[in-house]
């Protein structure tokens, strides 16, 4: 079988920071990648002055779309739920929005997604959603319930990964030019120490494409933006590893951390890997 591999997350950018360099590193191996997006990212804001939007949700989008397509990722699939937004701008009364969706719902619509495009692997948030975000802690859920339920369904997925940060990642991204959402957040909470990850990926031979899916995002990485402004010794390290721990396993794990997310698993590239 052809290698599939499945991200879950939530708003569009979230794909290309934490694990940009997989989806690419897989695509050019052949596998079929596939991102499915939860919302639309409607209630972030514009941090490009010279970008002029008139519907953000609709700029956002076509930015997922050109980021997708940076990173050879088939084009994104949404599943049509709102922004929660975050703090004061929570969205609490919105009806649509995933903190107020039905996780079954939810769970039914990603378990279609599954059973079309057949991913052995899953890749998620991890339990703490980077940061905490309402809407990663909803991608986190949704994805791990289907993991689970697939196990009784015609599709069951292999394997499931969640992205993390080391706590070396965390303090370098809340230091000097810092990534705002990491503020006062405990590394010790919000970051994995190093016998929790389960798989570490090189990714340099992608950087390029990283960082192009990344400033792809626009609207998410302009001058008044902390994730567009981080510095290149920020930057550097998430452009060359990435790393995972481990949500679930239906079978053995060949080795521990993994350097590929396939290991063992009866899968066929169509292309040939990088060399050794």
């Amino acid at each position: 079988m052809r290698a599939s591999l499945l991200a879950v997350f939530a708003h569009p950018d979230d794909e290309t920071l934490r694990c940009g360099g997989t989806l690419a590193h897989y695509a050019a191996r052949g596998a079929e990648v596939t991102l499915v997006c939860l919302t639309r990212g409607e209630a972030g804001r514009n941090t490009d002055p010279a970008l002029q939007v008139e519907c953000l949700a609709t700029q956002r989008e076509q930015e997922l779309q050109h980021a997708c397509r940076i990173l050879g990722a088939r084009p994104p699939i949404f599943l049509d739920y709102h922004d929660s937004g975050r703090g004061e701008r929570l969205r609490r009364h919105d009806p649509d929005a995933t903190i107020n969706a039905d996780p079954l719902e939810m769970e039914a619509r990603l378990l279609a997604v599954i059973e079309q495009v057949r991913p052995q692997v899953m890749l998620t948030f991890d339990p703490h959603g980077m940061y905490g975000h309402p809407d990663h802690l909803v991608a986190h859920r949704v994805a791990t319930a289907a993991f689970s339920s697939s196990g009784f369904r015609r599709v069951k997925i292999e394997r499931l990964f969640y992205t993390v940060q080391t706590r070396e990642e965390m303090l370098a991204l809340q230091s000097g030019q810092a990534l705002g959402v990491l503020d006062g957040l405990s590394p010790d909470v919000f970051a994995v120490c190093d016998c929790t990850i389960a798989a570490r990926l090189d990714v340099r031979a992608h950087a390029g494409q990283k960082r192009a899916a990344l400033f792809a995002h626009r609207s998410q990485t302009g001058p008044a933006s902390t994730l567009g402004t981080l510095s290149e010794a920020q930057l550097q390290p998430l452009l060359s590893t990435e790393t995972y721990s481990l949500g679930g396993s239906r079978g053995v794990i060949p080795e521990y951390p993994l350097t590929d997310l396939f290991a063992g698993l009866r899968v066929d590239f169509p292309l040939p890997g990088p060399p050794s």
